[in-house]
């Protein structure tokens, strides 16, 4: 893919987004997603790739199951990985779904019945310049339920980091609480949500597959127990670790 010229292979990443584009659904699916507590939900995962620190090219994917509600880890897996892909502002999916991907396909051939029923994405799912980010690309890829869940605020399609978006997250008394994230257009791309009553700071929440924006944001807030909902944050944890051992000459980022 890196081979062609970058005018190219945008034309071509957008023509592949596009048709994956189609496949997302935006609603819920499964039978827990549809009960009050979750109800038969049972595994959660969360994905991340954290990078040594001056490399933007090798880098450690990660991959964590953990149960719910209990949150308690299940499965890890840590992996290195050398990414091919140029970063073109609105195309990670292209650099880092291939690695997510494959760890979650080691899990179902290695320990079928650890498969989450659900990932939580470190980044973005519909809320995007083309509402196709890479919890969108991820979950129509492996077939599973996908949140995303970004730290911080992507300004697209209208959605500004300003005044009236700083005097809404002012708004958020508690946990809980949200506010949606509308384009120009006048859609709701995701919610910006305080996920815990110590943490003023949002993260901001989309859908990615097979999930709709409210079951989203409802099991995103009941998986945190700081402001990032655990899943992703414990994938955060581990992929930083596994480099502070084995890259210690090198901090990761």
């Amino acid at each position: 893919m890196s081979i062609l010229p970058q005018e190219e292979l945008v034309k071509k990443w957008e023509s592949e987004q596009a048709s994956l584009r189609q496949q997302v659904v935006e609603e819920d699916t499964e039978d827990w997603q549809r009960c009050h507590d979750f109800t038969g939900l049972e595994r959660v995962g969360g994905v991340d790739l954290s990078f040594i620190k001056g490399d933007d090219v090798n880098a450690c994917a990660q991959l964590v199951v953990l149960s719910y509600p209990d949150l308690e880890l299940l499965y890890e897996d840590s992996q290195m990985v050398t990414l091919t892909a140029p970063y073109i502002s609105g195309f990670l999916a292209f650099r880092e779904t291939p690695y997510l991907l494959e760890a979650l396909q080691r899990l179902e051939t290695t320990q079928p019945s650890l498969l989450p029923q659900v990932v939580l994405v470190d980044g973005n799912g519909l809320f995007h310049y083309r509402e196709f980010g890479l919890a969108c690309h991820l979950g129509v890829l492996s077939g599973l339920p996908c949140i995303g869940v970004a730290k911080n605020l992507l300004q697209v399609q209208g959605v500004e980091k300003n005044e009236e978006h700083q005097s809404q997250i002012a708004s958020l008394q508690k946990g809980g609480e949200s506010f949606p994230l509308t384009s120009d257009s006048g859609k709701v791309l995701g919610k910006a949500l305080r996920s815990s009553d110590s943490s003023t700071k949002p993260v901001y929440v989309s859908v990615g597959h097979k999930i709709s924006l409210d079951t989203a944001l409802r099991l995103t807030h009941s998986c945190c127990r700081y402001r990032v909902p655990e899943p992703i944050r414990q994938a955060d944890m581990r992929s930083r670790e596994y480099l502070r051992v084995h890259f210690p000459t090198a901090a990761d980022t």
